[in-house]
C-alpha cells in the first residue's frame, strides 16, 4: 500500500478525525489547476448557459468532458483518502442522488434531448461538490479556491466595464482566443451590453443582466468580507480597489431584482459576524455604494455615449472617473480597517460575549434599510442622487409592475404544471418543453425564474426533496461548526457560505441557475462548506475494506462512462458544425449529409441535427423531394418516406415540441390526409393553446371535409363539420377574451388575435350557410392593400364574391385584384355559382 501511495503520491493526514488531503499530493496540483482553468475559461462561453439547442451544447459537453477527467483523479484520490467515518462523509456519497434522481426522470420526460443533457450538468455538478470537498480540506486547498474564485471575478468585472467604456475590441483580443465569441467577429463578445426597453444593461459575459447582478452581489459580499476580515493593508488593497468596479457594475445592470435581494443576503450574512464585524461591513459597504453613487450618473452617461459614438478621449475619462474614485475608497478601507477596526474590535469585546448581542445591528439595520428604500421609492429628494435610467427602475420597485405580475404568472403556470407530474417530474428541460402546454397567456419563456419551481417540475417531488434535504444537511453540519470554531477557522471557508446564499437566494426570483458555470460554483461553495464540517462519527462502523472502497470505485465507473458519452457528443457537434460549413461551401447533397449523418448516429434524435437547426436532415430529404418531384415521382416518395421515419423517431422522443409538431401536420397535409391532418391539428391544440396555427388548420380542415361531405350529399356531417369549426372558433374567441383579465401594468406576452385565417375560415361557414352579412363583416377587417400576400387575395376574393351574392359590388377592389391575377376571375365566379347546401 505504501508503494501505491508514493506512486501517486497521495498522502494522508489524520485532523480532527477527518482525512486531509495534503499538498504534496500530485493529484492535488491537478484538481487546482483544473479548477483554476475552469474559473476563467467558463464564464466566457456565455457562463455555460443551458439554452437546449445546438449553439449552447458544445461548451457543455467539452465542460462535462473534462470534469470526467477530474472526477477519475479524484477517484484515484478518494481510494486512499476517503474513510467512510462520520456523518458528512454520507454526503459526499449522497450527492448522486441529484443525478440519480434525473435519471429517473427520463422515463417520463417531456424532451429526451433536455432531459439528457440535464443528467449531464448534475453529474457535473456533483463532481464539483466532490472536488470541493476534497480540494478544501486543507488551509492551502482552500485559500487557492478562494483565490481563484475572486480574481476570475474581478476579470469578469473588468472586462464588462472595458465594454461600457468603449474598449470592447481591446476586451475582445484579450479573450478572443479562448472566448465563445460572436460569429461576425472573433473580436466581438455577443451581448456583453444589451439594449431592451429600460436603455443599456451591462451584461458582462452572461448576456443577460439579471443573472450578471446576481454574481455581481455574490462578488461584491465576497469582496466586503474579505475587507473587513483583514488587518494587513496588502491584503485589503485588492478587494477594495475592486468593490467600487463591482457596485457601479451593479448599478449599470439595472436589475430591479438584485436591488431587493442585495440587502436580504447582506443580513444573512451580517448575523454571522461578531459586532465589530458588523459595523465594519455596514462602513464599508455603504462607502463603497455613496462612493459608487458620487460617479454613477458620469459613468453611466460616459459609458451610453461611447456605445453611439466612440472615442478614446471619453473612454479614459470614464476610467479616470472610477479609477480616482476606487483609490479614494480604498485609502479609506485601509485606514478603517488598520486604525478603525483595531479600535472597534476591543470596545465591542464585551458585547460579543453576550447573547443575542449579535442580532441587535442586523435588526437595526433592516429598520434603517425599510426607512431608507421608502425614502429612496417614494417621491423623496433622495433618489435625484441616481441617473435616469437607475432612477426609473428603482421607481419601479413595486408588486404591481410588469415583471413581478409575470413572474407571478409564471410560477402558477409552474405549479399546473407539476401537479401533472408530481412524483418524478417530466425530466430536465420540462419547463421549457411544457410550459406552452399550461401557461396563462401568450408569453415567451423557456426559463421559469425560479429555480425551486424548475427544479421541481424536472424532477419533481422526489428529485426537488432530495435536492433540498441534501443542501439544508449541508448548511446544518456547517452552521453548527461554524458556531464551535475559532474565528480563524471560521473565516477560512466563510466564503463559500456567502457563495451559496448569494446564488441561491436570487435564484428564487430568476434563471441563474440555468447557467452550468454558477451551479458549478455553488456546488464547488456547498463541498467547501461540507469539507470544513465536524460531524458525529457514524454509528454503524466496519472495517471492511469493500465499504470504504465502494465509493472511490464507483466514481471510476461513472467518471469513464461520462468521459465517452461526453466525448461522443462533442463529437457530434462537431460533426453538425462541420455541416453547416460545408453549407456555405457546397450545394452537393453527398457532401453536405456526410458529416450530417454522422452527427445523427453519434446523437440520435437530436432536435437541431433532424429538423430545428440551421440545417437538418429532414428538411434536406423533404428539399430534394421537391426537387425530384416532377422527374422521379417514385424517387421522390421515397425521400419522403425517409423524413417521415426520422420524423417518427423524433416525435417519440421530443412528444412536446412544436416545430416537430408543425412538421408532423404539414407532412400529412403533404400526403393529403386531410382526416389524419385534422385529428393531428385538433389533438395538438390543448399542447399549444395559445398559438394559431393549429386553430387555422383545424378549422381550414373542416371546412375541407365539410365540402367533401357536401359533394357526397352527407348533410350531417356536413354540419357537423361546419359546427366543429365554429366550436373552434368559440374557442379561439373565449382566449382572446380572457386576456382582458390580465392586470393593465402586465404584458400579455405574444399577440393572440382572430387571424385573416381564421377570419376566412368564419367568414366561409356564414357564407356556406347563406348569412351573407355575417360573412362580409368577418372576412372585410382582414383586407390589406397586400396583393402579394397569398391569404389576403383569398380574402379579397371570397369578400367580391360574397359583394355579388348581395347584388354589391367594390370595383375598385376587383380591377385591383383582377390586375394582380386575371384567373382571380374565374374563382370568383365560381364561389357565386356553387350550392353550399348540402341535399
Amino acid at each position: 500500500m505504501s508503494a501505491s501511495k508514493n506512486a501517486y503520491t497521495a498522502s494522508r493526514a489524520k485532523t480532527n478525525g477527518t482525512i486531509t488531503t495534503e499538498k504534496s499530493s500530485i493529484i492535488f496540483w491537478f484538481l487546482v489547476v483544473f479548477t483554476g482553468l475552469f474559473m476563467f475559461w467558463a464564464p466566457f462561453q456565455r457562463a455555460l448557459f443551458n439554452g437546449g439547442t445546438y449553439d449552447f451544447e458544445r461548451s457543455i459537453y467539452s465542460a462535462s468532458v473534462w470534469s470526467s477527467i477530474i472526477l477519475l483523479l479524484i477517484a484515484i484520490l478518494a481510494f486512499f483518502v476517503f474513510k467512510l467515518n462520520e456523518q458528512k462523509d454520507v454526503l459526499t456519497i449522497l450527492v448522486l442522488l441529484m443525478p440519480l434522481t434525473y435519471v429517473i426522470s427520463l422515463s417520463n420526460s417531456a424532451s429526451h434531448y433536455l432531459a439528457t443533457n440535464m443528467v449531464y450538468i448534475q453529474m457535473l455538478y456533483a463532481t464539483f461538490f466532490i472536488l470541493g470537498v476534497f480540494l478544501t480540506k486543507n488551509k492551502l486547498g482552500t485559500s487557492i479556491v478562494a483565490a481563484l474564485f475572486m480574481i476570475s471575478g474581478y476579470f469578469v468585472v473588468v472586462f464588462g466595464l472595458l465594454y461600457w467604456l468603449g474598449n470592447g475590441n481591446f476586451a475582445g483580443h484579450l479573450v478572443g482566443w479562448f472566448a465563445l465569441m460572436d460569429a461576425s467577429s472573433a473580436y466581438l463578445y455577443r451581448d456583453a451590453i444589451m439594449t431592451d426597453s429600460n436603455g443599456l444593461r451591462l451584461t458582462s459575459v452572461f448576456q443577460y443582466a439579471n443573472t450578471y447582478a446576481a454574481f455581481l452581489i455574490t462578488l461584491s459580499l465576497s469582496a466586503l468580507f474579505f475587507i473587513v476580515k483583514s488587518r494587513k493593508w496588502y491584503t485589503v488593497l485588492p478587494h477594495a480597489f475592486l468593490l467600487v468596479p463591482i457596485i457601479v457594475s451593479f448599478w449599470l445592470t439595472l436589475s430591479r431584482g438584485a436591488i431587493v435581494v442585495i440587502p436580504v443576503v447582506f443580513l444573512i450574512m451580517l448575523f454571522f459576524f461578531s459586532i465589530s464585524r458588523q459595523i465594519l461591513a455596514l462602513v464599508q459597504l455603504a462607502l463603497a455604494f455613496i462612493t459608487s453613487l458620487i460617479i454613477l450618473q458620469k459613468v453611466t452617461d460616459i459609458g451610453i455615449g461611447l456605445q453611439k459614438t466612440p472615442s478614446a478621449s471619453e473612454s479614459w475619462h470614464g476610467w479616470s472617473i472610477l479609477l480616482l474614485a476606487s483609490v479614494v475608497f480604498t485609502a479609506l478601507a485601509i485606514v478603517i480597517q488598520l486604525f478603525v477596526a483595531p479600535w472597534l474590535e476591543r470596545i465591542t469585546a464585551r458585547f460579543d460575549a453576550k447573547k443575542y448581542a449579535t442580532f441587535i445591528l442586523p435588526i437595526a439595520a433592516i429598520v434603517i434599510g425599510v426607512v431608507g428604500a421608502v425614502l429612496i421609492i417614494n417621491d423623496t429628494g433622495f433618489k435625484n442622487i441616481l441617473p435616469d435610467n437607475v432612477k426609473t427602475r428603482v421607481e419601479n420597485i413595486n408588486f404591481q409592475q410588469h415583471s413581478v405580475l409575470e413572474r407571478g404568472t409564471f410560477y402558477k403556470d409552474a405549479v399546473k404544471l407539476w401537479s401533472d407530474y408530481p412524483i418524478i417530474g417530466a425530466g430536465g428541460g420540462a419547463w421549457a418543453s411544457l410550459y406552452e402546454k399550461y401557461q396563462n397567456n401568450p408569453y415567451t419563456s423557456r426559463q421559469a425564474h425560479n429555480f425551486a419551481l424548475q427544479y421541481l417540475v424536472e424532477a419533481g417531488a422526489l428529485g426537488f426533496l432530495a435536492f433540498v434535504g441534501f443542501v439544508i444537511a449541508v448548511l446544518v453540519f456547517y452552521i453548527r461548526s461554524y458556531i464551535k470554531s475559532a474565528k480563524e477557522k471560521r473565516d477560512l471557508h466563510f466564503l463559500f457560505f456567502i457563495v451559496t446564499i448569494s446564488l441561491l437566494v436570487h435564484s428564487m426570483i430568476d434563471f441563474d441557475l440555468s447557467y452550468v458555470y454558477l451551479g458549478a460554483v455553488l456546488f464547488l461553495a456547498l463541498g467547501g462548506m461540507l469539507s470544513n464540517s465536524s460531524s458525529a462519527p457514524l454509528r454503524l462502523k466496519s472495517k471492511s475494506i469493500a465499504i470504504h472502497k465502494a465509493f472511490p470505485a464507483l466514481l471510476a465507473v461513472l467518471s469513464i462512462v461520462f468521459f465517452f458519452i461526453s466525448a461522443t457528443l462533442v463529437s457530434a457537434n462537431s460533426s453538425y458544425k462541420q455541416t453547416l460549413e460545408v453549407i456555405k461551401k457546397s450545394q452537393d447533397y453527398n457532401q453536405i449529409v456526410t458529416p450530417l449523418d454522422k452527427a445523427i448516429s453519434l446523437h440520435p434524435a437530436h432536435p437541431d441535427y433532424l429538423l430545428t437547426g440551421q440545417v437538418s436532415r429532414i428538411g434536406i430529404l423533404l428539399q430534394v423531394a421537391n426537387q425530384v418531384q416532377k422527374e422521379d415521382p417514385a424517387k421522390a416518395e421515397t425521400f419522403t418516406n425517409q423524413a417521415q421515419d426520422l420524423l417518427n423517431q423524433l416525435l417519440k422522443k421530443e412528444p412536446h415540441n412544436r416545430s416537430v409538431a408543425m412538421q408532423q401536420l404539414n407532412m400529412l397535409l403533404v400526403k393529403g390526409k386531410k382526416q389524419e391532418a385534422l385529428d393531428w391539428a385538433n389533438a395538438q391544440i390543448p399542447n399549444y393553446p395559445w398559438y394559431t396555427d393549429m386553430y387555422e388548420k383545424s378549422m381550414s380542415l373542416n371546412i375541407d371535409l365539410a365540402n367533401q361531405a357536401r359533394e357526397k350529399n352527407n348533410t350531417q356531417e356536413y354540419n357537423t363539420r361546419l359546427d366543429s369549426a365554429l366550436a373552434t372558433y368559440k374557442e379561439v374567441l373565449s382566449r382572446v377574451d380572457s386576456l382582458k383579465n390580465l392586470p393593465k401594468e402586465q404584458a400579455q406576452g405574444r399577440e393572440f388575435v382572430i387571424t385573416p385565417n381564421i377570419a376566412l375560415s368564419v367568414g366561409q361557414i356564414s357564407f356556406m350557410r347563406g348569412d351573407l352579412a355575417a360573412a362580409a363583416a368577418n372576412i372585410q377587417p382582414h383586407i390589406t392593400e397586400n396583393l402579394d400576400d397569398q391569404t389576403n387575395r383569398v380574402l379579397i376574393r371570397w369578400y367580391l364574391a360574397i359583394l355579388q351574392k348581395q347584388g354589391s359590388k367594390d370595383q375598385p377592389l376587383y380591377d385591383k385584384l383582377i390586375a394582380k391575377d386575371p384567373a382571380e376571375k374565374q374563382n370568383i365566379e365560381a364561389i357565386v355559382a356553387t350550392n353550399f347546401a348540402a341535399k
